[in-house]
């Protein structure tokens, strides 16, 4: 990277059932295991946070994408659906598979296929995990 535009800080306590929070306080979660995993599933997952977070950024990708010219404008009805599951790698630990499912009412089909491949190039959700995780993308 040449140039940081934003970071923040988060600090988590207690691991799965813990919490986690900001520094400056704009955000604060109790976490708690999934039953799935072995826990009560009362608080949010980290699996959940990152669905989240990769669902908005993902759309803000294909805003920024379409910002430059050359694709579909994004319809303020899109949706980004993230589903992010957790199971045993073959090696050892755990691992992480990502499905998003794109909604963009209206665009037609080829003209979404072509943003939504742009965005996964700009994204740094994708950018990150690309290589290490599993991302299957859909278009509705």
């Amino acid at each position: 990277m040449t140039k940081i535009l934003y970071s923040t800080r988060a600090t988590a306590t207690g691991g799965r059932d813990g919490s986690a929070r900001t520094d400056d306080g704009a955000f604060e979660v109790t976490l708690g295991t999934p039953k799935e995993l072995g826990g009560n599933g009362q608080g949010n997952n980290p699996e959940q946070l990152f669905a989240s977070g990769y669902a908005a950024c993902f759309i803000g990708a294909m805003k920024f994408v379409a910002s430059q010219g050359g694709h579909a404008k994004v319809p303020a009805d899109a949706t980004v659906s993230a589903t992010v599951g957790i199971g045993p790698r073959a090696d050892k630990g755990f691992g992480l598979a990502v499905a998003l499912e794109i909604s963009l009412p209206g665009v037609p089909r080829a003209e979404a296929e072509a943003l939504v491949a742009e965005a996964d190039t700009v994204c740094p959700y994708s950018h990150a995990v690309r290589g290490n995780i599993d991302v299957k993308l859909s278009v509705a």
